[in-house]
């Protein structure tokens, strides 16, 4: 055969074989068996086989999609955020979990499964799998981490949750207990909050002409029940019987940054939470997320409890999950160079 045929071969061959390895490195989806005393299946996109006995990563991101649930395409944005960070597949895990509905394609009967968006209130599943709490499920994900026989060399674990994913991050932070198991294994918790629509409150205060006071209108009487606020918190939060400072004070301790493109700033943005409880706590997502850090800072003046959590604006992004995990600076505020 002709040198220059061979040539042609081998230069085919080897575009055959670098397609191949970029199908490859799509994520295809993945069951994990969460819960103990009574396991259930959860669909997640991840970077490793998460079927092998041991991985031996040192850092696990967890990464929490927004309304559509759109776990894949939220898996794609945390490998360009992980790319920009200098991570790869060897030394860090990227776990993209799915919440269903009943209607998704990929729902199965020993699932749990919400009703739309209501995965996002950290409320229990109603179908499928009936009776699981989303806040539960973080548990679920953060003690199957922790098990050092599968990640016998696991540091860090960083909670990511964007958009409706920070709406349900943001009450975890809060609420969500699944971290205090980890602590006698060495694994560090971070929590970042993306970019949610509305905050969950402590108290009956909120920003009013310049200061926090006691809402007193008759206008919006819902204002201060769950997701807004600790009335009605659903039961996974009351049977741990803490009052607002205890919350505040376990909340206070927690690793947590804040973050927001800077042009999230559209009061009109169609899946923005219009409620009035959400609208109590400002006309944007920028606002609504400077308006809690001031509430923060306010309650710890309140109830002596000091409080440092970091929060920061992309530069030239709004709304979009893509953008903003792409830019450099999110990697390098969330992952600085130690």
């Amino acid at each position: 055969m002709p040198h220059h045929v061979l040539r042609i071969l081998a230069r085919s061959l080897l575009l055959l074989a670098a397609s191949l390895l970029a199908v490859q490195a799509v994520a295809a989806p993945q069951t994990l068996r969460l819960g103990n005393t009574a396991p259930y299946n959860f669909l997640a996109f991840a970077n490793n086989d998460l079927q092998r006995a041991s991985l031996p990563v040192q850092r696990a991101v967890v990464l929490l999609h927004g309304v559509r649930r759109n776990a894949n395409d939220y898996y794609d944005s945390g490998e360009k955020l992980l790319e920009n960070a200098g991570f790869s597949a060897s030394d860090t895990l990227l776990l993209a979990p799915n919440f269903l509905t009943p209607s998704d394609r990929r729902a199965g009967d020993d699932m749990p499964l919400w009703p739309k968006d209501k995965w996002m209130h950290g409320t229990e599943s109603q179908s499928g799998r009936a009776g699981i709490a989303g806040f539960t499920v973080l548990d679920d994900l953060l003690a199957y981490l922790g098990n050092r026989q599968h990640f016998p060399a696991l540091k860090e674990i960083v909670l990511i949750g964007h958009s409706a994913g920070g709406q349900l991050m943001q009450r975890y932070t809060l609420l969500g207990d699944g971290d205090q198991r980890l602590r006698a294994s060495g694994i560090q918790v971070r929590y970042v909050v993306s970019s949610p629509s509305s905050y969950l409150y402590l108290d009956d205060n909120r920003v009013q002409d310049g200061a926090f006071k006691p809402v007193l209108t008759v206008m919006c009487p819902s204002y201060n029940q769950y997701r807004y606020g600790l009335e009605r918190a659903p039961a996974y939060f009351t049977r741990q019987g803490l009052n607002a400072t205890q919350v505040f004070q376990r909340y206070a301790a927690r690793n947590l940054t804040y973050m927001v493109g800077e042009l999230d700033n559209k009061p009109d943005d169609r899946v923005m939470d219009r409620a009035c409880g959400a609208a109590m706590q400002g006309a944007t997502r920028v606002e609504r997320q400077l308006n809690y850090l001031r509430y923060e800072a306010f309650l710890a003046q309140k109830w002596h409890i000091p409080i440092d959590h970091l929060q920061f604006q992309v530069s030239k992004v709004g709304h979009n999950a893509a953008r903003l995990f792409a830019a450099k600076s999110v990697a390098r505020t969330l992952f600085p160079t130690r």
